[in-house]
Order: C-alpha cells, then structure tokens, then sequence
C-alpha cells in the first residue's frame, strides 16, 4: 500500500460529524490521505458563529478542494445544503471527482 496516495477531500453538513469521523477513518484505512472540516459547527463547535469564521473556514474549504484529487460527499439521508452545494459546484468547476456517499 505504500506509494502514490490519492487526497480526498471530505464535504458535508458538519451536523453529520459521526458520519465524516466514520468516513475519513474508512477511507485513510483504504490508503487515501484524507482532509476534512476544522470544526463542527452544527455538532457543538460554538466559535464557527463567531464574526467572519464561517465565512473563513468556507473560503479555508476551497482551498481543501483544490489540494485534492476528488472529494466526498458525506450527504446522509440525501441531504446536500448550501454551503455543501457551494463546494461540489467548486470542485466541479475545478475538474475534480465528486463521490457521494448515498446516491
């Protein structure tokens, strides 16, 4: 398994945050470098509200995006919000594979 590893970066509403811990286990233990949110702000992560840090940590996530080959949609129950859709239409833009985690 050691050599050339494919980056994927993790997308979603951060209301799902077991689900993004679950997957980014899965997917580094299939041997993918995997790079996920900072903070969960719809799971406890009160700071996210603060003046100016979502707006930051949005922008910080399309950076994520463009160090990655693809990214993964945690969009359980087929949720897919705004901020999520904001980033697959990036990463679409840029080229990238979009995978999703419930079709």
């Amino acid at each position: 398994m050691v050599g050339k590893y494919k980056v994927i970066t993790l997308c979603g509403s951060t209301k799902f945050k077991d689900d993004f811990l679950r997957e980014q286990k899965r997917l580094s233990l299939e041997g993918n470098i995997v790079i996920s949110v900072g903070l969960f702000g719809h799971s406890g992560d009160g700071e996210v509200w603060n003046d100016g840090v979502k707006e930051m940590l949005d922008d910080m996530h399309k950076r994520k995006i463009d160090m990655a080959d693809e990214i993964f949609v945690i969009n359980k129950g087929g949720y897919v919000g705004t901020s999520t859709r904001s980033e697959i239409e990036y990463a679409l833009s840029t080229g990238k594979k979009v995978v999703y985690m419930e079709n």
